[in-house]
């Protein structure tokens, strides 16, 4: 059993009412899991109403090796939430954290071993913290002037 087995998945409501959003995906094939693109397909009626756009986004990626797609994997999710009208907040070269993580831009990335476990998990997580720390911030803000 791992630690979130207790955490529900998310669904068509909570992407309704959530102001910002954190997608993360392992790599394949260099794009998003086919599970995470489904869930995404099935939410064209939101998408269609309208209820996505202007919500803060972010996107994590992990790989089984150091360059396993990550990048790839995070701006094919950032590719939809652009049809989606949703304000897309990478990482960016604010935070020392990215740095320590390997420097990814668009989103903290991770690799996992062979035991399922993130290497280098003590710089991996708080770039995790502050990439949820800063779309948090941006949502608060479009939130309090949109």
């Amino acid at each position: 059993m791992t630690d979130t087995a207790d955490i529900p998945d998310a669904t068509s409501v909570d992407l309704e009412w959530a102001d910002a959003i954190i997608f993360s995906s392992p790599s394949r094939f260099d794009v998003m899991a086919s599970q995470l693109k489904q869930f995404i397909d099935l939410q064209g009626g939101l998408w269609a109403a309208g209820k996505l756009a202007n919500k803060a986004v972010t996107a994590m990626a992990t790989a089984g090796n150091p360059h396993g797609g990550q990048e790839e994997v995070i701006q094919s999710i950032y590719t939809v939430m652009q049809h989606w009208s949703t304000i897309i907040v990478p990482t960016g070269y604010i935070n020392q954290s990215t740095f320590a993580a390997g420097g990814n831009p668009y989103g903290t990335s991770a690799t996992i071993g062979n035991e399922g476990n993130v290497v280098d998990a003590e710089n991996i997580k708080p770039a995790v913290y502050d990439q949820a720390k800063r779309v948090t911030a941006v949502a608060t803000a479009l939130k309090n002037n949109l």
